[in-house]
């Protein structure tokens, strides 16, 4: 077999993504301390468990609706209601997906065609890019900035903008920098778009992990409702990254479209996850509060402590990842990190990973115990000591 005339060349350009490559580096590594995961550390709360368990005793294991349960679709409009002041109909609005990734493909490939542009700030999280090639369309990078906090303006935002463009991909809270956007600087962003017939593809998959401050949907806007997609999941804010569940919001004429790929890729997300997924929606408010918290103490120490040991480093006000500047040793953030994991037994993730402009800085998950990090950071301390001799 001749594999190179076999394969899809749009696939075979495609690169694999930097988060797993350092992930899949640290296989039989168990002296390594790893902070490479954006993966919460807590169990999936009991009272969700042992809803998905009681479904699985009592023969609870059926194909659902292609779009989620209908019980599920209303707890989720319920959810984002009370949450977020977003208000979408569960009959013909919301469609339950596997994870938030498939929810982003289901959003992507429902409205791009070979030669549409896709804007996409960076450094954000690796899957926007690829699928958009992979639909035939082009990325648009906007290189979101240090000194701005890795927020997007509006001005970088209207200078990208052409006669092509179909979507902007909006990742904020962000992965990997956990830049926050707040109402103003939304309200600037929804002026740029207010007049073109762009749509926004709004990952908020980290909507309930922000710190001092309350997420703010662009689809609460006036008027951005009608060209808004809102990609959410059950990973982050419940501890339920195993469980494999997302959903999408979007007006009744994208969310039909999405639902045909969907039917024909999926068919449903697992039932005994949609279950615990309503326990979750109706009695988890207090287990965010309580993660959410623990982040904050997270967040708040390695951040002290990467500035400490001269790894300069802003303060995330999202997410659960910082930032910091690894610029500063002569080498590449790859090799950086590289050194670090052969060197100083600690697994980080090189900013490259997320779009070029991330090169020079590298993402720490903080999605860890304090006394994992802690340990982290005194092997960190030691090992950029040991550089600047």
């Amino acid at each position: 077999m001749d594999y190179g005339k076999l394969l899809s060349e749009v696939v075979t350009e495609i690169k694999p993504s930097g988060i797993r490559k350092f992930f899949d580096l640290l296989n039989g590594r168990d002296d390594v301390i790893s902070l490479t995961v954006g993966q919460p550390d807590f169990p999936t709360p009991w009272h969700v468990r042992e809803t998905g368990i009681i479904s699985l005793e009592k023969g609870y294991t059926y194909y659902t609706s292609n779009a989620g349960t209908l019980a599920l679709r209303n707890e989720i409009s319920e959810y984002l209601s009370r949450r977020f002041g977003l208000h979408y109909k569960p009959e013909t609005e919301v469609i339950v997906t596997v994870g938030g990734s498939e929810a982003i493909d289901l959003a992507i490939r429902a409205l791009v065609t070979p030669g549409d542009e896709v804007i996409i700030p960076q450094p954000s999280f690796v899957c926007y890019e690829p699928i958009t090639r992979l639909c035939g369309g082009v990325p648009v990078i906007i290189e979101t900035k240090a000194e701005d906090n890795f927020k997007l303006t509006a001005k970088d935002l209207k200078a990208k903008i052409s006669d092509k463009t179909k979507l902007l991909v909006l990742p904020f809270p962000n992965n990997p920098t956990g830049a926050v956007m707040d109402k103003n600087e939304l309200e600037k962003i929804a002026d740029v778009l207010k007049d073109t017939n762009i749509a926004v593809l709004s990952d908020e998959i980290y909507s309930e992990l922000t710190y001092g401050s309350k997420h703010v949907s662009i689809a609460t806007l006036p008027d951005m409702k009608e060209r808004c997609i809102v990609v959410n999941g059950f990973s982050k804010a419940y501890s339920m990254t195993g469980w494999r569940l997302g959903f999408v919001c979007a007006p009744a004429e994208i969310t039909k479209q999405m639902l045909k790929i969907h039917q024909f890729a999926i068919m449903c997300a697992p039932v005994t996850s949609q279950f615990a997924a309503v326990e979750a929606l109706k009695n988890g408010d207090s287990d965010i509060e309580m993660m959410k918290a623990e982040y904050d103490r997270r967040r708040k120490f390695i951040v002290e402590e990467l500035n400490r040991i001269g790894l300069p480093c802003f303060e995330p006000k999202g997410a659960f990842y910082v930032f910091p500047d690894v610029s500063g040793f002569g080498m590449t953030s790859d090799e950086f990190c590289e050194k670090l994991l052969d060197e100083g037994k600690v697994a980080i993730v090189p900013g490259s990973a997320f779009g070029e402009c991330g090169e020079g800085f590298a993402r720490i998950s903080y999605a860890y115990s304090v006394k994992h990090i802690a340990a982290a950071v005194e092997r960190i301390e030691a090992f950029v000591a040991g550089l600047r001799k």
